[in-house]
């Protein structure tokens, strides 16, 4: 008897993480059936994934611009939120993995998620934006969130009875100033910043990986995730990017998951959960070739992002919006030369200093909230000109 194929979508398709989402299904052969494939303006890649993968949708914001030409025969085009909407709501997936960036990807998990439809999540501003209404709503109608992230798709690896966990341990980098002074990073430029040691990612997430809020961002993803309290969620440096993260039990053993940095694991992890596949492997994992481990404690004051996120973390409902889009705009803002890499803590830490704080927010305060703080930011990096 034919094994039944895994339908999915992917949202973020032109992507990082969705370029290689599409490699890994590849591998896997028959195992998948691609409803739908959404992108952002690289039309053209978009269509070539289309030709290639034959979904049934396509989803794009600059699709509709060039809705006269030939997609491929059968081929629905849609575009824009509606579009993303559409494609959440078609319980015909039985999984959707969201590997956009930002806050588009908020609502369409929310659509997905009250559509029955399991998650596989590569979007950190779902959880760091709404977490207590995501994980709410997921209870709720039963579906699966499984992390793409390597951190988190680590932990959930680990993880077997999860009311025996004492604390959970999140592994970093530390990115390309590990090493070097905060006089280095204070003049670093965009092509240090980006020149990341182990992973190969977009260059938002790569800053932020400089600065470490990546891993503030993964703090509080965590602790939505896995329900922890942030007191049990800590952070440690390992230069090597083996041990993907790890979780220490309440008799005190302590349980990692190791792999070679390579996004293809985790991607494939979370699509094809509760199962494993032979699939994309850079090479067999060897003990004697890595030969070493290192781990040491975050500066905190070379690295005051990671500080930032537990406490807007631990004071909730929309200092992490906040934080989230004043970071988000100031890394913008580096990227284009606007301002300097440590500029971009200093804006961030002066927008949660003022900012108001919502306790229990809506969908729609949420929103809100994330708009209100990027025009303050733009305002304020404005007079850095």
């Amino acid at each position: 008897m034919e094994a039944k194929k895994r339908k999915i979508s992917i949202i973020g398709s032109t992507g990082s993480i969705g370029r290689q989402a599409l490699e890994v299904i590849e591998k896997l052969g028959d195992k998948f059936e691609i409803v739908a494939l959404a992108g952002g303006n690289n039309v053209e890649l978009l269509k070539k994934q289309a030709e290639k993968f034959k979904p049934k949708y396509i989803c794009s914001n600059a699709a509709s611009s060039r809705a006269g030409e030939s997609w491929g025969e059968g081929l629905t085009i849609l575009h824009g939120t509606e579009g993303l909407e559409q494609i959440c709501s078609n319980k015909e997936n039985d999984i959707i993995l969201v590997a956009c960036s930002g806050k588009v990807g908020l609502r369409p998990t929310l659509t997905a998620i009250k559509n029955g439809i399991d998650i596989a999540l590569a979007n950190k501003e779902t959880l760091v934006m709404a977490g207590d209404i995501v994980m709410s709503e997921a209870k709720k109608y039963g579906v699966n969130i499984i992390p793409v992230d390597s951190e988190h798709c680590a932990i959930h690896q680990c993880i077997k009875d999860i009311n025996q966990v004492d604390k959970l341990i999140i592994t970093a980098s530390g990115g390309p100033f590990l090493h070097k002074s905060i006089e280095d990073m204070k003049n670093a430029t965009v092509e240090q910043a980006l020149a990341h040691p182990r992973w190969n990612m977009g260059k938002k997430i790569t800053v932020d990986s400089a600065t470490l809020m990546n891993k503030g961002l993964e703090i509080i993803e965590a602790h939505h995730l896995f329900g922890f309290d942030y007191d049990d969620i800590d952070v440690v440096v390992h230069p090597q990017s083996i041990v993907h993260s790890a979780i220490e039990y309440v008799d005190g053993s302590v349980i990692a998951q190791l792999g070679l940095p390579s996004m293809h694991i985790p991607i494939q992890y979370a699509i094809t959960y509760p199962e494993r596949f032979e699939g994309i492997k850079s090479k067999s994992f060897s003990f004697s070739e890595i030969a070493r481990l290192d781990f040491e404690k975050p500066d905190y004051e070379k690295f005051p992002t990671v500080k930032l996120a537990y406490e807007t973390g631990r004071t909730g409902g929309t200092a992490t919006v906040c934080m989230n889009a004043a970071n988000e705009e100031a890394v913008f803002a580096f990227l284009d030369g606007k301002i300097k890499l440590y500029n971009i803590y200093e804006i961030t830490k002066k927008m949660c200093d003022e900012h108001k704080v919502i306790h229990n927010p809506t969908i729609d305060e949420i929103f809100a909230v994330d708009e209100q703080i990027r025009g303050k930011t733009k305002e304020y990096i404005a007079k850095f000109s």
